[in-house]
């Protein structure tokens, strides 16, 4: 099957002519479409899931069920749904901000939300450190209400924020700047209220996008390690999440129990994103 996407592009694309070399070119790109797909997606994951398929069932249930195993997956999935859900209300406002409204530093504030996705996860661990430490600028106000944030669950949490927000204000920031104005006209024509114009007309159609944007938030704060290694004290059963613990896996040459523990990550990440991709489609169903 391999051979027969890789080599018959060339074959068709070197003695066929007219209307069949349309056809050769369409499968020279097929062909590196799915080459790439392979080596760069799927052929990872296959060895990682290969990988843990042989172990035995009682290594992979007394590696997932350690005390501190069980508590980092509990840590780093609470906090990122709560991260999640955080910038879902936060960057819908910030996207409905940066398509309504005109104000001074608007082209800067909407350069900026991109940061995280060009700055190195380091860089922005930093910059959380300088600002949240004991000896950052904010620390007057944190002090006065005994607020630790630096080396705790509220670090961890700060930084999954910082690193996924981006997500979701650009994926509901296009769906808002084309959607039309006179189904909102209309509405308030009629004599509703700007509440229920925003969730009977306005808010039904930011649903897959929100949706999508949150998932793609939660996936990224899921496998965030940069900026968490710098701001967290790294600490079982204090503030320690997966990834830094498959790091410290690896530190000690212990790669089995990082690949059982990557694969139930994987497995359930996964899972997640089916769902999500599930009731979007049930979405378009029933609105159909």
């Amino acid at each position: 099957m391999i051979q027969f996407f890789f080599i018959t592009p060339f074959i068709l694309f070197i003695i066929t002519k007219g209307k069949i070399r349309f056809l050769a070119k369409f499968e020279i790109l097929l062909s590196l479409a799915l080459h790439y797909g392979i080596f760069i997606l799927v052929l990872p994951i296959s060895i990682l899931l290969y990988i843990t398929r042989q172990q035995s069932w009682d290594t992979l249930l007394r590696i997932t069920t350690e005390p501190i195993t069980l508590y980092v997956y509990s840590f780093t999935f609470l906090t990122a749904l709560l991260a999640t859900i955080i910038n879902s209300l936060f960057g819908l406002i910030l996207a409905w901000v940066l398509v309504r409204y005109e104000f001074p530093g608007k082209k800067i504030l909407d350069a900026t939300v991109d940061l995280p996705f060009a700055l190195p996860t380091s860089v922005g661990g930093l910059t959380l450190m300088t600002v949240f430490s004991d000896k950052g600028w904010l620390k007057p106000i944190f002090s006065l209400l005994g607020i630790r944030i630096v080396f705790g669950p509220l670090g961890v949490l700060i930084a999954m924020i910082f690193v996924s927000l981006p997500f979701v204000v650009r994926t509901i920031q296009p769906v808002l700047q084309n959607m039309e104005k006179e189904p909102e006209e209309a509405a308030q024509c009629l004599g509703a209220s700007s509440w229920t114009t925003f969730w009977h007309i306005l808010f039904p159609p930011l649903i897959p996008s929100l949706l999508t944007g949150t998932t793609l938030g939660f996936s990224r704060a899921l496998g965030e390690y940069g900026s968490i290694v710098l701001i967290a004290s790294n600490i079982p059963m204090k503030d320690l999440v997966i990834s830094v613990l498959l790091f410290q896996k690896l530190e000690q040459y212990d790669y089995r129990g990082a690949a059982i523990i990557a694969s139930f990550v994987l497995i359930i990440s996964f899972g997640t994103l089916f769902s999500i991709n599930k009731i979007q489609s049930w979405k378009e169903n029933f609105n159909e």
